[in-house]
């Protein structure tokens, strides 16, 4: 081995004898078939030896089985919450549902009646603007009505105080022809006619 590390060229390896360069040289089934023809009981042949007998390494093998034993635990314990978590969730689906479908019946009687409550202020909306419609022509001619009379009582007051002259002096008239017709001086009866035609 020095001499092949140092560089130079190992020995030739000799050629192994036997069948086939096996180095067998007779097949064993052969050699029990020969035995057995030849009526010889010999002993099967000794194992060969090997590193000794077996031992059991039990501290080894129970810190493994221990191992084993705990990822069992882990792997079970996960299994088990994996499985209880799943059917939290699925309880909490379904009352999400139940819940779901309830509110979307009472979102549906609540729609329904605020459509119908809808439709009805529509009409009551319809009939108030008839009515408004109604008071307000109504109103307009009540104003028109108001303000021809307000004309009228304007004139009125105008023309209160000639009247009230105009309605004196024509009383007078009538008193002064009644004395007339009784005898009174009917010159100074002309001439105060004649003052009130001027006056007028």
């Amino acid at each position: 081995r020095i001499f092949v590390s140092n560089g130079g060229t190992p020995p030739p390896t000799e050629a192994p004898g036997g069948i086939a360069g096996t180095g067998v040289t007779v097949l064993a089934q052969v050699q029990a078939h020969n035995v057995v023809a030849q009526g010889e009981a010999a002993a099967p042949p000794p194992p060969p030896e090997t590193w000794g007998a077996y031992t059991v390494k039990s501290e080894e093998s129970n810190g493994v089985i221990a191992m084993i034993d705990l990822l069992i635990k882990d792997l079970t314990k996960e299994l088990t919450e994996a499985e209880a978590e799943e059917k939290h969730s699925q309880e909490d689906y379904e009352t999400m549902m139940n819940d779901s479908a309830d509110k979307r019946t009472t979102d549906s009687k609540a729609l329904e009646e605020k459509m119908s409550a809808k439709a009805a202020m529509e009409a009551d909306l319809l009939a108030h603007g008839e009515a408004h419609k109604g008071a307000t022509s109504e109103l307009m001619a009540t104003e028109k009505y108001i303000a021809s009379l307000h004309a009228e009582c304007d004139w009125l007051i105008q023309y209160f105080e000639t009247r009230k002259a105009a309605r004196a002096d024509e009383v007078e008239s009538l008193k002064r022809a009644k004395s007339v017709l009784s005898g009174a001086d009917y010159a100074l009866i002309q001439t105060r006619a004649r003052g009130n035609l001027r006056r007028r």
